[in-house]
């Protein structure tokens, strides 16, 4: 892979928001502000620096140590501190100058439970990513599918990139599989005059407010449809037309529009926030002997 290519992977990663962790930056979209009704035990605050039998470090023959757990189903899951540490890093990244490593925070045994949790159930439902569908989903989010290059972009192994990358995926389906409604799609502004004047008319805002407004508009009468929509009341008092309209018309649509999508992506996330918190108050995590 050249320079370039490597930008653009770098740059997908980016635009799932956690740098090089495709899994968390997948699940912290698809989960929103759902964190669950958990029920947590001996949880110091979030983001704090941790404790474990009184050091703020652990030595590489400790990172299998058990720090918490979590119970599901009736079903008691362990979590050592490698477990938390790759929620947000490879092992090797992690690792202090003297060869320790910080003790992982209470937040990162709950992302790392709150992840597997989600995974098991759509493990219940039978989906699964083959290696086919893992290629083409970091294609479409990384912008590239050369695990190598993205291992060593990011200091990494490749196995765990891929794990990664198959895990997102998942969490994908299991997304798709959960969600009924349709996706919104967010409006683009409209392109603004040279001269930034809001009077500017042309057609082609003529068209960019027919288009959002649908059948508010009569194309054929040349006119409102109706005076009782959305639209309506904010681009009443512009002069519009099927040939004409102004920029400050255009604006004032898309303003209309952008509220729209805000309110209809909430409704859209708002199916899958309560699904995961059905899920999610079904368990209870115990972080061992961390204190803040």
């Amino acid at each position: 892979m050249d320079e370039k290519e490597t930008k653009k992977a770098k740059a997908g990663a980016k635009k799932l928001g956690v740098g090089a962790v495709v899994i968390i930056a997948v699940v912290a979209l698809l989960l929103g502000c759902g964190v669950g009704m958990l029920a947590y035990k001996n949880l110091p605050l979030p983001g704090s620096t941790a404790v474990f039998n009184g050091a703020t470090t652990i030595s590489e023959d400790q990172l299998d140590t058990v720090i918490g757990s979590y119970t599901y189903n009736g079903t008691t899951y362990e979590v050592t501190a490698r477990n938390a540490i790759e929620e947000s890093s490879s092992v090797d990244a992690a690792k202090n100058d003297d060869g320790t490593y910080n003790v992982p925070t209470a937040d990162a045994v709950l992302s790392y439970a709150r992840y597997q949790i989600i995974s098991k159930e759509a493990e219940s439902r039978g989906l699964s990513v083959s290696d086919e569908e893992m290629d083409s989903y970091a294609q479409d989010e990384l912008r590239t599918n050369d695990y190598a290059t993205i291992a060593s972009t990011y200091s990494m192994t490749e196995d765990q990139v891929k794990t990664m990358i198959r895990q997102a995926a998942l969490m994908k389906k299991l997304h798709d599989d959960v969600v009924t409604v349709e996706a919104p799609t967010q409006p683009e502004a409209p392109e603004a005059p040279s001269d930034g004047n809001a009077d500017t008319t042309s057609g082609d805002y003529a068209q960019y407010v027919i288009n959002l407004v649908g059948d508010e508009w009569d194309s054929e009468k040349n006119t409102w449809a109706r005076t009782d929509g959305d639209y309506y009341a904010s681009l009443s008092s512009y002069t519009i037309s099927n040939d004409s309209a102004s920029y400050g018309a255009a604006q004032a649509a898309y303003n209309v529009a952008a509220l729209k999508y805000q309110t209809d992506y909430s409704e859209y996330q708002k199916q899958w926030t309560d699904f995961t918190n059905s899920l999610l108050s079904k368990a209870s995590i115990t972080v061992n002997t961390m204190v803040a």
